[in-house]
């Protein structure tokens, strides 16, 4: 990521070694934004497309931008413990990365798995913004979320379907933004997407 710096390393996590990716703007900083991967054993690291693509929206804003790998993928030590390990894993970056950087504003993000995670930390942690990229509804039990919540979904996403987003949406009057044609990893509208997310976040700048 350029107009950055970016540190990879190690922290102590609830399993042992918690592997982060840290993008850090050269100018101030406005806020945080963390960054949840997709499911561990299907593939999702912190170097997945669309967590990247989250990453540099909200370091273009001004945000420090951070992304780790769950317990047993990459450098993070431990097994998948299916949802709720990983949850732990949330909140220890959560609370190092706070620590080092003392700034208000706060954004939690996740994309498939990752949203489950983060739609549960937010119940506690209170962002001022929620984003949640292809929410695995259906898949667990994604919480149900504030109105500060940005909800993107591909019309094709043959993992979760849209149909199941809307269900899951519609109770809770929440809008969700569709991406024609677009399936679960965004193929092709990744661009697309980082443009949505920072229009999306920028009033929080």
């Amino acid at each position: 990521m350029k107009s950055a710096k970016e540190d990879r390393f190690c922290i102590d996590g609830p399993s042992g070694n918690l592997e982060l990716v840290v993008s850090e703007p050269l100018e101030n900083p406005v806020g945080l934004a963390i960054v949840a991967h997709p499911h561990p054993l299907y593939g999702g690291t912190l170097d997945n497309k669309v967590v990247q693509t989250l990453a540099k929206s909200f370091l273009s804003l001004g945000y420090v931008a951070v992304r780790f790998n769950f317990r047993g993928v990459g450098k993070s030590d431990g097994v998948y413990d299916e949802g709720k390990g990983e949850l732990d894993d949330f909140y220890a970056v959560h609370k190092y990365i706070s620590k080092r950087y003392a700034l208000q504003k706060l954004i939690l993000a996740g994309f498939s798995f990752g949203t489950y995670v983060v739609s549960v930390a937010a119940k506690t942690i209170s962002p001022d913004k929620l984003v949640l990229i292809a929410p695995a509804v259906g898949k667990f039990v994604v919480e149900n979320v504030p109105d500060n919540t940005l909800v993107v979904h591909g019309e094709q996403d043959d993992v979760v379907l849209l149909t199941n987003v809307y269900d899951w949406a519609r109770p809770q009057h929440l809008p969700v933004i569709v991406f024609p044609g677009a399936g679960h990893f965004f193929h092709g509208d990744l661009i697309r997407l980082q443009n949505v997310v920072r229009k999306q976040c920028a009033d929080l700048t």
